[in-house]
């Protein structure tokens, strides 16, 4: 029969045993000594250490049974033995421990009967007396065994439903039970595992306030022997776990993993007692009716907060100082209102004192002399935590606190934690945007900053983020708060960004300042220029500042912006200095690379000579953009240099950057620079065009410049008029001083003779220059998928690019509008996913043609950018059109199927329109894309500076292009280009294939030295597999091309002033190999039907050293046996110099004449070879 039963309490009890393990448990703390020899009883595996604020709701309800249980098991039975790998062994341990079982479970009835006899007996008498003893003694019996493991504190919250943990509550405010209550609470509210059922119990803060205010101990008095040794202990202990409690929090500024301890549906009326508090440091409730302590206790009176000297001493331990604190510093103020009491305690310590508890505080602690200070942190503690508990809560306390007093009263106060849950409270309120706002939100964003300034200036961060983020939240949904911060708030805003300038891990701090600043900008009246200027040297730091987010650099990128837009030419040294650390940036990079010297380059950014003179002319220039920001910003400012009152000039921080700070050191101090707007214009110009000369061909540098924000630069200067207005403001400041000078002239009948004033002497800006590099430099950038997605989001910028490319703004300069067209068709063309490849701008051979969507980059104009994006093909043969933007991707350019358009075979939306053949323009090495291919007044060729470098500049009629103005309408099946280039090298080809020349029929034009690059590319194309390119190549036209060689180039001593600067100049000598072995290439392509050849010949000679009274040397630079390959048509230009072969006078000219009939002739033979 025993054993039967064993064997239903053991399997019984394994069932038990497998709940444990499959539910979380509290750890359980040594139990009690027992006299069992046993091993201890197996238990579920201790969860993890967590932080006092993880949420447990429910959990002692759910483990209530199972682990009132096991203690009862443990205090009653003492230890079972459990194991289920020998069911004997189990029974033959557990039949000794029977009898002892049965024994201690006699003990513990009788025990339990004689208690519950007690109980009934003094609840049943009327002895106040007795009945006050027998609490007191339940209370302390409670306490003890709170105090025993977490599995009997997890037993006591749950017993009765919580019915327990409210009588201690209840009994923690009197006086007889107060100390024994609030030690079983000090041991309930420091388990994070029962914490949050024992503060969540109905009225459970409000007693715990009550507790606080009733608590304030006489010093001196004698205590009772039943007190013991320390009848203030338990106080004590329960003051120090809600402190535990309130601080255990208020160093993780992320607000998203702050749990709260509350439950979700307080009652009203707590919430309104936690308001009260806050708001007058006291409260209002009932007097009880034993108003009797042997510890002081009045029952009523205490102390909500206790400020020293402006300084808190909450929560802090002071290290060894001892201190003393008198009953006499303490004041008590009594107010009588409708029979209940507001207590308040006002408390006046000397500032001696105070800075003696300030100075070795330690967080985290809390001892003695602290523990009455705490009604008001633990209260807006509660509010905080019922707030973020839900919107039940939110919507309640809301409509306590209506005017927000509550909260900022808490966000004013000076004690850390105060502050910390106030600013919690502040957050859950603005964030639910079903609240209506606060009329005091601005008295909070005002509140928010100050605190955030003051922890960020004592390196509280934590702090100093969390109120910095909620201010942010403040300014988000109240407009009236950007109005106070407008009027008082920029100054602190600005010291903080100042103090958090280095440190790299307070990003998010800086995000929220940008985040801040932008709603500024964004408002309907701009920030003024003074204000903007002091931002700039911020802004500019956070831009090239690699350790804040990407959300802040975008941030302060469009800030400037914004200040550039809203203040044009008083904005152009901000301009010039973003350009100038652009350009600084850049520099340093490669200053880097070449001292480390471990990355290996890439095969076609192999350093040549080129590369070293780009940066040399970058670095000279670098030098030239920091001197004009320098005097530019002292001319517009009035900053003396070596000034002392550096607080007084707002571009005072922005001037520390450097090469500011050299350039301004090295100023002149005697002799202030004279302001020019030419001057100043010419810097810029010179920094874009070094810019775009390093990035042109290397695909890091570019995405390095887009990064920072190079694109909003170029879209203000391109759309903006800056350099117009300062030669404006510089031309009528000088009439003005004229007039007065005149003035003074007349009355002293003394004639002036100074030319400095004169409104005529003052000298144009390049503007025009400058919009055509920053277009050039948009051209590179555009092929980047951010930039695209960057330009193709900008309305306004898009439309501005459309109307310059087609003429509908005046926009002359046809290299501009080649820029815009370009960049149009790189954002625009659609490609389809199979065919993306992001990272590859130039293709190698295996992906020729692959994508769909050509690239143009710097090497191609277009000679009709006028002509709309239809009529443009992809290099698929389909038409390019635009795609809605929402189909653009985020980071794999813009989304959609590449058959947007139509095809050239005739199929469903064909375009009869679209061109069928490239013709490109190449032009010699002392030529120009546009220059070289002027119509000429006559064919000779004459030179207004003198020198044979201006030749081929001079020669022809400016402004005018024949392939543009002429063969655009004669032959209008064609797109044509135009190209530059400085040196002949396979990314010159590789720059073609990825603009998807080659992809239909093309005719090359060359000019000079233009034709053996063709025939180089021609041959490298055949060498590195770029088929389609080669065998797409249907003509060549040569106009004075040295085939076999120049007399020019056997003159060593002449050879560089035409050709200079081509490295292969040596390579133009009669009869060089080089030479020999391309034309034989092209002549065995023509030979077999692939290619066709038109020749043009030079027959006057052309000057080259010019004398007194004319041209004292002319040659023929490149003879008819050298014009003529040996195969295909040779024409010969009668009365033609080598600079004007390629110039055709009129239409009838046989260079223009000769040309187009050439490039109808091999369009019909395309036709047909499709055709068949």
């Amino acid at each position: 029969m025993l054993r039967r039963v064993l064997l239903r309490r053991f399997h019984h009890h394994r069932h038990r045993v497998r709940l444990l393990s499959t539910t979380p448990t509290p750890p359980a703390s040594p139990a009690p000594s027992t006299p069992s020899t046993s091993s201890p009883l197996p238990i579920a595996a201790t969860p993890p250490q967590q932080h006092h604020l993880a949420p447990r709701r429910g959990a002692g309800r759910r483990l209530g049974p199972l682990l009132a249980f096991s203690t009862l098991s443990l205090a009653a039975a003492g230890t079972v033995y459990l194991t289920t790998d020998n069911l004997e062994e189990t029974l033959h341990r557990s039949r000794d421990s029977a009898g002892r079982i049965v024994e201690r479970m006699q003990h513990t009835l009788t025990a339990a009967g004689v208690l519950w006899k007690s109980l009934l007996s003094v609840l049943s008498s009327a002895n106040q007396e007795v009945r006050s003893g027998f609490e007191l003694r339940v209370a302390a019996l409670l306490a003890d065994i709170t105090a025993a493991s977490a599995a009997r504190r997890a037993a006591i919250v749950s017993a009765g439903g919580g019915a327990v943990v409210d009588w201690l509550l209840d009994s923690v405010v009197r006086g007889a039970t107060q100390a024994e209550a609030a030690r079983a609470l000090a041991h309930l509210v420091a388990d994070p595992w029962v914490a949050p059922a024992v503060l969540g119990r109905p009225h459970a803060v409000p007693c715990l306030l009550q507790f606080i205010f009733s608590y304030q101990p006489t010093r001196g008095k004698k205590k009772s022997s039943f007190d013991g040794s320390d009848h203030s202990r338990g106080r004590s202990m329960l003051v120090a776990a809600l402190m535990d409690i309130i601080t255990s929090n208020c160093d993780n500024a992320d607000y998203s993993s702050f749990q709260p301890l509350l439950p979700a549906d307080a009652d009203t009326r707590d919430i309104a007692a936690v308001i009260e508090v806050i708001e007058q440091g006291g409260m209002h409730f009932d007097d009880h009716e034993d108003n009797s302590s042997n510890d002081g206790d009045r029952g009523l009176k205490g102390i909500g907060i206790k400020v020293l000297g402006g300084t808190t001493i909450l929560g802090f331990s002071r290290g060894n100082i001892s201190l003393e604190l008198d009953n006499s510093d303490v004041g008590m103020l009594e107010v009588s209102h409708n029979s209940r009491r507001l207590v308040v305690q006002q408390t006046a310590i000397e500032s001696a004192l105070a800075e003696k508890l300030s100075s070795s505080a330690v967080p985290g602690l809390w001892d003695d002399l602290q523990r009455e200070h705490v009604a008001v942190p633990f209260a807006t503690w509660a509010l905080a935590n019922w707030a973020i508990a839900s919107n039940l809560n939110r919507t309640r306390i809301q409509e306590l606190d209506s005017d927000g007093h509550a909260v900022a009263t808490a966000l004013k106060a000076a004690e850390r934690t105060v502050k910390w849950h106030g600013a919690l409270v502040a957050r859950a309120l603005l964030e639910d945007q079903n609240l209506a706002l606060a009329p005091s939100v601005p008295d909070w964003c005002s509140s928010l900053l100050s605190t955030a300034s003051q922890a960020t200036e004592n390196n509280d961060m934590p702090l100093g983020q969390l109120s910095l983020s909620t201010f942010l939240l403040s300014m988000t949904r109240c407009n009236d708060s950007k109005f106070v911060i407008r009027q008082r708030g920029l100054h602190p805003l600005r010291s903080i960004a100042k103090k958090i300038e280095n440190q790299n891990d307070q990003s998010s701090m800086k995000e929220s300042i940008a985040s801040a600043l932008s709603l500024l900008y964004a408002g309907e009246v701009p920030l003024s220029l003074e204000e903007s200027q002091r931002w700039s040297g911020i802004l500019l730091r956070w831009i090239f500042d690699k350790s804040v987010s990407d959300k802040t650099q975008l941030t302060a990128v469009k800030i400037l912006s914004c200040i550039l837009e809203d203040y044009g030419p008083a904005s152009v040294p901000i301009s010039q200095g973003w350009l100038a650390l652009v350009l600084s940036e850049i520099l340093g990079d490669n200053k880097a690379q070449n001292s480390k010297g471990t990355a290996q380059p890439e095969p076609e950014r192999v350093k040549n000579p080129v590369d070293y003179h780009n940066a040399s002319t970058a670095t000279q220039v670098l030098n030239q953009l920091g001197s004009a920001v320098v005097k530019l910003a002292s001319a517009q400012s009035g900053y003396e240099p070596g000034s002392d009152d550096k607080d007084k000039v707002p571009l005072a921080d922005f001037l520390s950057l450097e090469p500011f700070a050299t350039a301004l050191k090295n100023l002149n101090k005697k002799n202030p620079p004279k302001f020019d707007a030419a001057d100043s214009a010419s810097a810029t110009l010179k920094g874009i065009k070094a810019l775009a000369e390093l990035c042109s061909e290397d695909g890091a540098c570019q995405k390095k410049i887009a990064g920072l924000g190079t694109l909003s630069l170029l879209r203000h200067i391109l759309l903006g008029d800056d350099y117009e207005k300062l030669a404006a403001i510089e031309a009528y400041d000088a009439s003005r001083i004229r007039e007065v000078q005149d003035k003074n002239v007349s009355a002293s009948n003394v004639s002036s003779t100074d030319t400095t004033t004169d409104p005529s002497s003052v000298r144009v800006a390049p503007a025009a220059h400058i919009r055509r590099h920053a277009g050039r430099l948009l051209t590179i950038l555009s092929l980047l998928p951010n930039s695209k997605k960057e330009i193709i989001s900008d309305d306004v910028w898009c439309k501005w690019l459309e109307d310059c490319a087609s003429g509908r703004i005046p926009c002359n300069d046809i290299k501009l509008k080649s820029y815009c067209r370009l960049t149009l068709l790189n954002i625009l063309c659609s490609e389809s996913k199979n065919t993306r490849r992001g990272s590859d701008e130039y293709p190698d051979s295996e992906s020729e043609y692959r994508r769909n969507c050509p690239q143009f980059g710097d090497a191609l104009f277009l000679l009709n950018p006028e002509l709309p994006l239809e009529v443009h093909l992809d290099n698929s043969g389909f038409r390019i059109s635009t795609v809605p933007r929402d189909n653009y991707m985020d980071d794999e350019g813009i989304e959609g199927s590449s058959e947007t358009g139509s095809s050239v075979d005739g199929t469903e939306a064909s375009s009869k329109d679209a061109p069928l053949m490239d013709v490109v323009f190449v032009h010699g090495l002392r030529g120009g894309p546009f220059n070289s291919w002027r119509i000429a007044d006559d064919k000779s060729s004459t030179t207004k500076a003198g020198l044979v470098e201006s030749i081929d500049e001079d020669a022809g009629k400016e402004g005018t292009c024949w392939p543009r103005e002429w063969l655009a309408a004669d032959f209008p099946q064609a797109r044509f280009f135009t190209v530059k280039y400085k040196e002949v090298s396979s990314m010159l080809l590789r720059k073609m294939v990825a603009a998807g020349i080659g992809s239909r029929p093309v005719i090359f034009v060359t000019h000079s030295m233009g034709g053996l690059v063709v025939k180089q590319l021609l041959y490298q194309a055949k060498l590195n597999n770029y088929d389609n390119f080669l065998n797409n190549t249907v003509g060549l036209v040569f106009y004075s091309c040295p085939h076999f060689g120049s007399k020019l180039a056997d003159m060593p001593w002449r050879m560089g002033l035409v050709f200079r600067p081509a490295p292969s100049i040596g390579e133009l000598r009669s009869g060089s190999p080089r030479l020999v072995e391309l034309n034989d290439f092209v002549r065995q392509r023509h030979n077999i039907g692939l290619l066709d050849v038109l020749s043009f010949s030079e027959t006057q000679v052309t000057p080259i050293v010019e004398g007194y009274g004319g041209w004292a040397l002319r040659m023929e630079i490149v003879p008819i046996e050298s014009a003529y390959p040996g195969f295909g048509e040779l024409v010969v230009l009668p009365s033609t110099d080598h600079i004007n072969s390629c110039k055709p006078v009129n239409k009838n000219d046989p260079s223009y004449a000769e040309t187009l009939a050439f490039l109808e002739k091999n369009f019909k033979l395309c036709l047909k070879r499709a055709e068949s």
